[in-house]
């Protein structure tokens, strides 16, 4: 298959043209053979109404046709005249031929469409009546018609529609012939015939009424089965009765049949032993079908290129957008991250490009978050390397010196020894992401506070509160040393008086608060307020001169605050870091904020309750005794 037709444009396309091109298709075929069926009903009943209507036209028209040659086959006179024999003088026969065409005459003029009226005698005497001067064919006596009148035994013979008269010469317009036998009832026998000749024109109308089309064909059969001449084509050829074709039996019955391929009508008069035919083909009865498909054609290729371009705008409208869309992954996928995808199309399509745009600024954040965090993480390293001159050697020096001292007896120098050591060993190994356990930095800061403990001469009691449930929370490296310096140096160290520093880790029903409390000297708000404003500040940006002579790159001096700050953040999310409460003389509370440990995230935790009375915290009894009971930090380090 080709690579484009594999692209869901290309293919919404042909499903959309191939399912409409089939509905309109289905819809134009069953639309077709149903009027097609409607039509040869329809056709039918036309063909049914038509032959009835003609058959009670002919039936009138004959039925008056056989009236009027009664009047002369019956007339007395005419009779008795046509049958005289004997020899008269020819005043005598002037008179009576005059008497017979009066006679004719009065019936001639009785009605319109009579052309002339023949009455030939067994003597071989004519009377005639027409229009013109008659001219009789001399040779009357041997011609078809003559014969088949004169054999009738009584009954009206119709001979047909003929283009002339068939007696008179001089008459060239077209006819329509019936005649009987004269008798004589007194001696009963034959004693002559009449020929009548009407205009054919009412019977050709009325036969050329049944004809559905310009092929159809229209038979009439006598009661013998012979056919009636009734066209004024020269040298007309009878149509091809279908095959099996069973004519109606019964007067005034009329009976239809299509095959496909031909439409019959027939119908038996009801006055005259007469069948009329009407033979349609299919070329005339599919005019108008044909003229349909001809339009349905137009149509269905006009509703098929309207589909194609429905089909293609449709195929756009949710292509198009999804193209952007993976042309826009293309982007972040070489690691662009700043373009984004505009697009208005159908809702899902609406949703999944809003989905993808917010995951791209997502992606972009993490990876600046990621950026951040590995130059804060380095920087710290840095730090605290530029900080230790061969720690390995520094703090393998100090162990030697604490053996020493211990073996003089001096613990106290020893133990500060000892912890110094730790200290440096913590601080020299940055490996990994620099995550610890809360229980690391516990220990380390208790390492710190030994030796201020001892630099202080004793003017510093630290309380470490702190349930053991917690201890084993990972968070970053340095956490706790850097709030703890803080708080002793600006704090604390320049009091002469009594300090007491305060480290507890108070849960609530989201974050697990870590609070560094000093009683120490605070800070005005003008401090506070910048302090606070540069946590949120990268390390070139750094407030100046603060109004109390301290400045803040003071306070955020060796690793900072600020880094803290920003590596909580970088490592939990943006609701975690640092806050600060201050007054002046009262001291300073830091509170750490951490992600609560999902199984302790319950109800029951609020209920360690604290109150701040004058800018000191107190813990309750209650909290206070499960917190030792849980075999966790709660040191007095003195």
């Amino acid at each position: 298959m080709p690579r484009r037709f594999r692209s869901i444009h290309h293919r919404l396309f042909v499903l959309f043209l191939v399912c409409m091109t089939a509905i309109l298709l289905i819809v134009t075929v069953l639309f077709y053979n149903r009027a097609t069926t409607q039509f040869h009903d329809k056709l039918g009943e036309i063909a049914r109404k038509n032959v009835s209507q003609t058959a009670g036209l002919l039936d009138l028209l004959l039925a008056s046709y056989d009236s009027l040659s009664k009047s002369i086959s019956t007339n007395a006179d005419i009779v008795r005249l046509v049958a005289e024999k004997r020899i008269l003088p020819p005043q005598v026969e002037y008179v009576n031929q005059h008497n017979i065409t009066n006679m004719m005459g009065a019936i001639y003029f009785s009605r319109d469409d009579l052309v002339g009226i023949h009455i030939i005698g067994e003597n071989g005497k004519i009377y005639d009546y027409g229009n013109y001067t008659t001219v009789t064919d001399p040779n009357y006596a041997s011609s078809d018609w003559y014969k088949q009148i004169n054999a009738s035994t009584g009954k009206m013979v119709w001979l047909g529609v003929f283009s002339h008269s068939l007696i008179d010469t001089m008459e060239d317009s077209p006819v329509f012939a019936f005649g009987r036998p004269i008798f004589d009832l007194n001696e009963q026998h034959q004693i002559g015939i009449v020929l009548f000749e009407a205009k054919a024109d009412t019977v050709v109308a009325a036969v050329n009424n049944l004809k559905l089309g310009p092929n159809s064909k229209v038979n009439i059969v006598n009661g013998t089965g012979q056919p009636v001449a009734i066209s004024l084509e020269p040298n007309p050829q009878p149509a091809r009765l279908p095959e099996h074709l069973e004519l109606p039996d019964i007067p005034g019955e009329v009976t239809v049949r299509q095959d496909g391929t031909t439409l019959v009508a027939a119908s038996r008069l009801d006055k005259i032993d007469w069948t009329i035919v009407s033979t349609t083909p299919s070329q005339d009865l599919n005019v108008e079908l044909a003229q349909t498909k001809r339009y349905l054609f137009i149509v269905v290729t006009i509703l098929l290129l309207f589909s194609a371009l429905v089909a293609l705008i449709v195929s756009r409208t949710i292509s198009s957008p999804l193209g952007r869309l993976v042309r826009q992954m293309k982007q972040v996928e070489n690691g662009n991250f700043h373009g984004m995808v505009n697009v208005t199309s159908y809702e899902e399509i609406n949703g999944l490009v809003d989905s993808f745009n917010h995951m791209v600024r997502r992606v972009e954040e993490l990876i600046e978050r990621v950026k951040l965090s590995t130059v804060s993480e380095k920087n710290a390293e840095l730090h605290a390397l530029q900080s230790q001159v061969n720690p390995h050697f520094l703090y393998n020096t100090l162990d030697m010196i604490y053996w020493m001292l211990d073996e003089k007896g001096n613990d106290r120098l020893g133990e500060v020894v000892l912890s110094l050591s730790q200290m440096f060993r913590y601080s020299s190994h940055w490996e990994g992401n620099a995550e610890v356990t809360l229980r690391e930095e516990v220990e380390q800061i208790r390492h710190y506070l030994t030796i201020i403990q001892m630099r202080l001469e004793d003017r510093l009691t630290v309380e470490i509160v702190i349930d053991e449930r917690w201890l084993d929370l990972i968070v970053p490296k340095m956490l706790l040393q850097p709030v703890i310096e803080n708080a002793v140096k600006h704090g604390l160290e320049a009091q002469r008086e009594q300090g007491h520093l305060l480290v507890e880790a108070v849960p609530d029903e989201k974050y697990l608060n870590i609070r560094v409390q000093d009683d120490g000297a605070g800070m005005t708000p003008e401090t506070l307020n910048r302090l606070r404003r540069s946590l949120h500040l990268p390390d070139q940006q750094q407030d100046s001169q603060g109004n109390d002579g301290m400045t803040v790159a003071k306070l955020r001096q060796g690793i900072g605050m600020q880094n803290v700050h920003q590596r909580l953040k970088y490592m939990f999310g943006e609701q975690y870091g640092i806050g600060i409460e201050s007054r002046v003389g009262q001291g300073t509370t830091v509170t750490l904020r951490l992600p609560l440990p999902v199984e302790w995230a319950a109800p029951a935790l609020a209920a360690d309750s604290y109150e701040y009375n004058d800018g000191t915290v107190n813990r309750s009894n209650k909290a206070e005794s499960d917190h030792k009971s849980a075999g966790g930090y709660s040191n007095n380090i003195e």
